[in-house]
């Protein structure tokens, strides 16, 4: 099997991916769409507040964007793409000699591919690090209020005590 033939079977088989992703976002959207309800206005008496927590799993108007699509479509089978035939390269070139002879043509096909992936890769990365520093300075937030709570739990118990101490003296001051 030569080289060019697995390089079509690699682009066939990134176009199929392509294919049923955009066929999982069509019916995504299709979904959404026939779920909507019309809004109509209900009054309801206000809930009474519990102190149990709900865990919401989307925020109110999410739904697929122009970006799930991109990422989805281009995005993930360009960098899979790339991978893969750069893999593919290393390991054929282990193995057989004339892909050695022509290593300047894949290298070229790598650079062409590994340009586009790696922005793509760099993008992903600088989100990933963004979500980084809002976890870490949401947990020095919280670990601040829990410090400051401490404190004042720890001012008010010692307040309480010396009022206590201080009507004891009264009371006995009086007998």
């Amino acid at each position: 099997m030569e080289l060019i033939d697995v390089l079509t079977i690699l682009g066939i088989i990134m176009a199929v991916m392509g294919v049923v992703v955009a066929f999982a976002v069509l019916v995504q959207i299709v979904r959404q769409f026939l779920t909507r309800r019309p809004k109509t206005v209900r009054i309801t008496p206000p809930k009474k507040e519990t102190k149990e927590k709900t865990i919401m799993t989307k925020e109110k108007g999410e739904g697929v964007t122009f970006n799930d699509i991109f990422m989805f479509m281009i995005a993930v089978p360009l960098v899979l793409l790339w991978v893969g035939f750069a893999g593919f390269v290393i390991h054929s070139g282990l193995n057989k000699p004339e892909v050695l002879a022509n290593i300047e043509a894949y290298t070229t096909l790598i650079a062409i591919l590994g340009g586009p992936a790696l922005l793509i890769i760099k993008d992903a990365l600088d989100v990933w690090k963004q979500e980084q520093a809002e976890k870490t300075a949401f947990y020095k937030t919280k670990a601040q209020a829990v410090i400051d709570y401490n404190d004042a739990t720890q001012k008010q118990a010692q307040s309480i005590e010396t009022k206590a101490q201080e009507q004891e003296h009264k009371m006995e001051s009086k007998k």
